[in-house]
């Protein structure tokens, strides 16, 4: 057993059980890729992948707990390579951020900004995708943390931290009678053709529960990952739209207007996420502390021993 063979079949669970993807990634054969996860079978006397064929088509229920004692495993090495590189070179390395558009687009930019200014010789890198997407690439170690409002309380493997707590708004275009509303409704919302997030998106579970405990039925016409494409189908007049307040610009939004509606959806909570068994950086503690100003080092190492179990905003 090795630590090649642990990294291989990480890889193949990671690309859909695709063989010939991980091998790409790993810049190896498939061939290759097949004998050394063969050979670690055959060590374990277990199989790790169901087959039909050459292909894999499961991970059989013995492989899903080597795959998470891998994953261990790995972060542990990755940890140590931490560990050498924060006593040699404190102020440089690389800090991969896996978290969602709006994050990206509407929250993050400041605290990048600042980080950059305080850190220049750490290569930042952000990695996009819906909450589950961005969860995964932390579990599997692919990025540093993650920043979304679902699915990071979802993963065992992940601590997660509460940041902030938000709510959505209303916009239509200027002049649209839904403007006019006050107070406004979720009936008088529900007048119109709705755009809005997708299912696995910013806080639309929020969204379907309030029109479903007042018996109303949201005529919601388009889905969207993003609030930008969102706003793009507002201004071209195929419904209202209902997106996180903070994705709103009054000086950048030119022909739309935007309603509170935070009195109508419950609220959210933006989470971060790091691996419980990761060893962080000094510069990702500055980083988190940016983002989240009371998610200090000492609240952070708190919640990691205590397991995250019991922290709250």
């Amino acid at each position: 057993m090795n630590l090649r063979q642990l990294r291989y079949i990480q890889e193949v669970a990671r690309h859909g059980l695709s063989v010939s993807a991980a091998a790409d990634a790993l810049f190896t054969s498939q061939p290759g890729v097949s004998k050394q996860i063969r050979q670690l079978e055959e060590e374990l006397g277990i199989d790790i992948f169901a087959r039909q064929g050459k292909r894999f088509v499961a991970v059989t229920e013995p492989g899903r707990e080597v795959l998470a004692i891998a994953a261990r495993m790995l972060g542990d090495l990755d940890n140590l390579k931490k560990v050498g590189a924060e006593f040699s070179a404190e102020s440089a390395g690389t800090l991969a951020i896996a978290t969602t558009h709006t994050q990206a687009r509407y929250v993050l930019p400041p605290v990048i900004q600042a980080f950059i200014a305080r850190y220049p010789e750490v290569a930042l890198s952000l990695q996009q995708g819906n909450p589950p997407q961005v969860c995964e690439l932390v579990r599997s170690g692919a990025a540093d943390l993650v920043i979304a409002t679902e699915s990071v309380a979802d993963y065992a493997e992940l601590l997660s931290l509460p940041c902030y707590e938000w709510n959505h708004s209303v916009i239509a275009p200027l002049g649209h009678p839904i403007l006019n509303a006050r107070p406004l409704s979720l009936e008088e919302i529900a007048r119109w053709p709705i755009v809005t997030y997708d299912s696995a998106f910013t806080g639309r579970n929020q969204i379907n529960r309030a029109f479903q405990n007042h018996r109303l039925e949201a005529r919601v016409v388009l889905t969207a990952l993003d609030a930008d494409v969102i706003k793009t189908y507002v201004r071209m007049q195929l419904g209202i739209g209902i997106l996180a307040r903070m994705a709103y610009d009054r000086e950048m939004d030119i022909g739309l207007e935007m309603l509170d509606a935070s009195h109508l959806f419950d609220s959210s909570v933006t989470h971060l996420g790091i691996r419980r068994n990761a060893w962080l950086r000094g510069y990702t503690y500055d980083f988190i502390e940016l983002f989240a100003p009371h998610l200090t080092r000492k609240v952070i190492d708190l919640a990691i021993h205590a397991c995250g179990s019991d922290y709250a905003i």
